[in-house]
C-alpha cells in the first residue's frame, strides 16, 4: 500500500445546500498510463474537514478524532469520485455504524458556515483484480484507521489539496451574488496562459472585499472544453477518444487559476456543443454514436459527477441557493431538428411528450415553473440554457420583409426566413419549444423568469416584453456572458450582428404568441465582446437584478443602458417578491 497523493485534477467544489457540499476529484494510482488505468491498483478518496469557519472541526470536540471520511474513486469513471459531505456516510459503513474512526452515520453541515477541507487519495494493492466490483465493506477492510491518515493529511502542504466553501442558507436571502460565465477556448503554445488568465478575478470575486459581498457560487454554462479545437472538419486537435477528451479535461480543470478557482466556492456546470462537437445536436446519434459515448462518458466522469441529480442520469437539473431556484437546462442533448424547411418541428428541449409517464424534459420545466411559483410567488426563477433565447442573430429574425412577405399574417411569422433558421443553433429556430414555454409562463402567471446564457461570444442583456391579448404586459430577462476566452473576437461575436430593438425596421422580430394575439418584443443592450464574465446581485429591499460586466483583468466594463447611455453595470427591474 502506498501513501497519500495530491489529487490529479481536483478538488472541485460542486452541488452545496445548507446542509451538504459535493467534493470532487480525480485520483491517480502508479502504473496508470492515461487511460489505461492498471487494474492491480485500486484508489479511495480521503476527505478531511480542517476548519470550521476558522476553528478546528472535530468529532465531539476530541483532537485524536477529526472529521474525515473515505469514500470510493471508480475506475469506470476514470477514477473520479464524489464524496457529499453532511449527506453521505464514510466508506464501509454498515447500519449507521462506520469503521476506520470515521463518524458514526451522516454529519450535516451548518447553513451559512465556511468550512475547509483537504483531500488526497489513497491506492490500494488488489489482490483480486480480476473482480470487477468489491463491496464498500470489502474495501474499507483494507484501509487504515482514519484518524491516523487524517493526521498525515492536516500535515501536507495544502495546495492542491485544500477547498473552502459556505453553506447556503436556510432562509432567503436579502442579497446574493452569484457569477455567470461560458466558452473558455484552451489556447495553443503560450496562449494557454491567456487562457487561464480569468479565473485569478473571477476567484476573487468569491471572498469578500471591502463592501463587496462574496460571490455565493459560479455557472459555467458551456464549452468547458473543446473537444474539436479548431473544427469538427479538421482532424487536427479533434478529439474522438476518451483518451484525447480526457486530456482536454486534465488541460482545462489542471490549469493553474482555473484549479484555484474550482476550490473556493460551489461551481455548477452543464454542457454545451463544444464538449461533443461543434452544432451538435441528436440527429447526428446514428452516425456519430462511438463519439457521443465517449464525450458524454467523458463530460459525466468530470462535470455531470459533481452537480445535482435531479432526474436520474439526466442531465438537466435543479438546484435553490439562498431560497432563490434554478432550472439547469441540457438544451445539446436533447435538441432535434425537423425534414428540411420545418422549422416548428425543431424541438430544443425534446420531443413533446404523449405519454405523461414519460415527460419530456419541456414538460419537466414547466412544471418546475408552476411549482415554484406556487412555492415561492414573485421570487426571481433562474432559467439556465446554454443558447441563447433572446436577442436573435440579425440574419435570424421574424422579419416578413426577408421572404418579400410584408402583408403576412401574424401566425405565420414563425415560418419566415426558413433558410436561416431551420438550422438555427440559438432557440430562434425552435419556436415550438420557445411558444410552448412563453405561453406557460403568461398562462400559469409565472413571475420574474431570467434566462442565463453563453455561447455567442458577446456579453449582452435582452430585455422581454409580452404584451396583448388585454391582460398586464409581463417582462423577462436574457443575462448573456460569453467568452472566457476567445481570441478571435473579430471572427464571431460582433454586437452589430444582433438585433438590438425588436420592433425597428430592419430589426423586426417580434415573436408571436396565442395565435397571433401576443407578441414577445424585447431590446438588447450592454454588449461587450471582449474576454468577460458577469457578476449577478439580487437585492430584494430594491427588487433589482444589478449585472456588472467583469473583463479579463477584473476590472468594470462600462456599456450600453437600454436607452444607449454608459454607465458602470446595469439593474434590471423585477417585480417585488
Amino acid at each position: 500500500m502506498s501513501g497519500l497523493r495530491a489529487p490529479d485534477i481536483g478538488p472541485i467544489v460542486g452541488h452545496t445546500t445548507a446542509h451538504s457540499c459535493r467534493l470532487w476529484v480525480r485520483g491517480i494510482a502508479p502504473n496508470d498510463d492515461g487511460v489505461d488505468l492498471t487494474a492491480s491498483l485500486r484508489t479511495v478518496g480521503l476527505l478531511a474537514v480542517v476548519e470550521d469557519n476558522g476553528l478546528p472541526r472535530l468529532i465531539d470536540g476530541d483532537p485524536s478524532r477529526p472529521h474525515a471520511f473515505y469514500f470510493r474513486l471508480h475506475r469506470e469513471f476514470d477514477r473520479t469520485g464524489t464524496f457529499e459531505l453532511g449527506a453521505e456516510e464514510g466508506l464501509g459503513a454498515i447500519d449507521g455504524v462506520a469503521p476506520l474512526g470515521q463518524p458514526d452515520g451522516v454529519v450535516p453541515l451548518t447553513p451559512d458556515t465556511r468550512y475547509k477541507v483537504r483531500v488526497a487519495t489513497l491506492t490500494l494493492d488488489d489482490t483480486t483484480p480480476d473482480v470487477e466490483s468489491l463491496s464498500d465493506a470489502q474495501i474499507a477492510a483494507r484501509l487504515p484507521d482514519v484518524n491516523g491518515m487524517a493526521s498525515l493529511l492536516a500535515d501536507l502542504d495544502g495546495e492542491h489539496y485544500e477547498a473552502e466553501f459556505t453553506t447556503f442558507a436556510a432562509a432567503v436571502e436579502p442579497r446574493l451574488a452569484f457569477l455567470l460565465g461560458s466558452c473558455r477556448y484552451p489556447g495553443t503554445l503560450w496562449k494557454t496562459k491567456e487562457a487561464d488568465r480569468i479565473f485569478g478575478p473571477m476567484a476573487s470575486h468569491l471572498r469578500r472585499r471591502g463592501s463587496r459581498p462574496a460571490a455565493r457560487f459560479s455557472l459555467l454554462v458551456g464549452d468547458q472544453i473543446y473537444a474539436d479545437q479548431y473544427s469538427r472538419f479538421v482532424p487536427i486537435g479533434r478529439a474522438e477518444t476518451f483518451a484525447e477528451f480526457q486530456d482536454r479535461y486534465r488541460q482545462a480543470f489542471g490549469s493553474p487559476q482555473m484549479r484555484h478557482f474550482l476550490r473556493q466556492a460551489p461551481v455548477y456546470m452543464i454542457l454545451d456543443d463544444h464538449e461533443i462537437e461543434d452544432n451538435w445536436h441528436r440527429d447526428r446519434l446514428a452516425a456519430k454514436r462511438e463519439l457521443f459515448n465517449v464525450a458524454i462518458g467523458a463530460y459525466m466522469s468530470y462535470q455531470w459527477s459533481h452537480c445535482p441529480r435531479s432526474f436520474g442520469r439526466h442531465l438537466h437539473y435543479h438546484f435553490d441557493c439562498g431560497g432563490y431556484p434554478f432550472f439547469v437546462c441540457d438544451t445539446r442533448t436533447h435538441r432535434t431538428y425537423g425534414r428540411e424547411n420545418r422549422v416548428m418541428d425543431n424541438h430544443l428541449l425534446g420531443r413533446p411528450s404523449i405519454d405523461p409517464q414519460h415527460p419530456s424534459q419541456l414538460d419537466v420545466l414547466l412544471r418546475w415553473l408552476s411549482d415554484q411559483q406556487a412555492r415561492c410567488g414573485a421570487m426571481p426563477k433562474f432559467v439556465v440554457t446554454s443558447t441563447v433565447f433572446a436577442p436573435s442573430p440579425l440574419d435570424e429574425r421574424l422579419d416578413p420583409a426577408l421572404d418579400g412577405h410584408d402583408a403576412q399574417a401574424p401566425t405565420d411569422l414563425v415560418r419566415t426566413n426558413l433558410s436561416r433558421r431551420a438550422e438555427s443553433d440559438s432557440w430562434s429556430g425552435f419556436p415550438a419549444t420557445r411558444k410552448a414555454l412563453v405561453e406557460h409562463i403568461v398562462e400559469a402567471g409565472i413571475d420574474n423568469v431570467i434566462f442565463l446564457s453563453g455561447d455567442v461570444h458577446c456579453a449582452n442583456i435582452a430585455e422581454m416584453v409580452v404584451e396583448g391579448g388585454g391582460g398586464e404586459p409581463r417582462r423577462l430577462y436574457d443575462v448573456t456572458s460569453s467568452a472566457l476566452y476567445w481570441p478571435f473576437f473579430w471572427a464571431d461575436g460582433d454586437p452589430n450582428g444582433f438585433v438590438h430593438d425588436s420592433r425597428l425596421p430592419g430589426q423586426v422580430d417580434g415573436f408571436p404568441l396565442f395565435d397571433g394575439d401576443v407578441t414577445l418584443h424585447y431590446r438588447a443592450f450592454g454588449f461587450y465582446q471582449q474576454e468577460n464574465f458577469c457578476r449577478l446581485e439580487l437585492d430584494r429591499a430594491h427588487h433589482r437584478l444589478r449585472v456588472k460586466v467583469i473583463d479579463r483583468y477584473g476590472d468594470e466594463v462600462r456599456v450600453t443602458d437600454p436607452d444607449g447611455s454608459v454607465v458602470p453595470y446595469n439593474d434590471l427591474a423585477l417585480v417585488p417578491w
